[in-house]
């Protein structure tokens, strides 16, 4: 048989459904959407403008805050304008190449969202646990290691999710029953063996959460230990305070994460649209809550967005 006879084994789209069940409601659900959209496209634009405005906050820290603001910035970009599409227009196709792009995206950069998290534990630990060597640690080169490091990690586990899905034949309909191209999503999808896609998803995801998780906790033991031997209760509640931006950043993350997980098991029977409704919040909650959480608890962060405030009321 002719190459030119072959017919190809995937639909040319994918349609997304939007939240199941809840589609009459499409055009209220977006006005949230599009705030919470909106505010973390000022937040964590914000944030990258004065981290690269201001050379003292070209420290370890704020470099690490600067690739987490890129990141939620990615994270956020490659679900929603599509998202509002099918809310607000109707726009429900997504090439199919385009679906395996996103999915890519979408995938690669919560992975590496996880990294630079255990990046900034390992930061407080140098700077509350060895802070005489915290500019030795930590220097530039370094931090670009970690960097690339982080990156590779995630385009290494991930590259082969899209090469996986191009081999199915999917005979189950181009109808994808969320908001965006969700790796289960798409394979549900799928007639074949499916089982290597399913416990690959799984084992990737358990990887970096339990294993990220446990260095950030270790980190924090080691933080807590430190703190705790420090003479005045006022250096401790200072020593501490450094931490806080950060631990409210990892439970904005992780949060979503462990309640998805637990709801996806305690609760099967319950509506598919509550499941992809926590699988949009923790797309949206990071992204638009963590640049709030290190603007107001970073005094330099603080001071500079307020004299920015006060230039323009001039």
């Amino acid at each position: 048989m002719s190459a030119s006879n072959i017919t190809s084994t995937h639909p040319a789209v994918f349609l997304l459904v939007g939240i199941p069940g809840l589609e009459h409601l499409h055009v209220w659900i977006s006005i949230p959407f599009c705030f919470a959209y909106t505010l973390a496209l000022l937040g964590n634009g914000t944030l990258l403008f004065i981290i690269r405005a201001d050379a003292a906050l070209h420290e370890p820290m704020y470099l690490f805050l600067a690739m987490l603001a890129t990141i939620d910035l990615v994270l956020s970009s490659t679900t929603l304008p599509k998202m509002l599409a099918i809310f607000w227009f109707k726009d429900r196709e997504i090439n199919f190449y385009a679906c395996l792009v996103q999915m890519f995206f979408l995938h690669s950069f919560s992975i590496m969202e996880s990294a630079v998290l255990l990046a900034m534990a390992f930061d407080r630990y140098v700077a509350i646990c060895k802070p005489l060597h915290y500019t030795t640690v930590l220097t530039r080169t370094l931090i670009t290691k970690i960097g690339i490091a982080a990156m590779t990690r995630a385009v290494t586990l991930m590259t082969p999710l899209p090469f996986l899905l191009r081999r199915f034949h999917y005979c189950r309909g181009p109808m994808i029953a969320h908001c965006y191209c969700e790796h289960m999503a798409v394979v549900r999808l799928a007639c074949g063996d499916t089982r290597f896609n399913n416990i690959y998803g799984i084992a990737v995801a358990m990887f970096i959460v339990v294993l990220d998780l446990l260095f950030v906790i270790l980190s924090y033991i080691f933080i807590l230990q430190a703190v705790l031997q420090l003479a005045s209760q006022e250096a401790r509640y200072k020593a501490f305070g450094t931490c806080v931006s950060h631990i409210g950043a990892i439970l904005s993350t992780y949060s979503p994460v462990v309640i998805s997980s637990v709801m996806h098991r305690v609760a099967r029977r319950a509506a598919p649209h509550v499941h992809i409704l926590l699988a949009i919040f923790y797309l949206l909650f990071p992204p638009m809550i963590n640049p709030i959480i290190y603007g107001v608890k970073t005094k330099q962060i603080r001071d500079h967005v307020l004299s920015l405030f006060r230039k323009k009321a001039m």
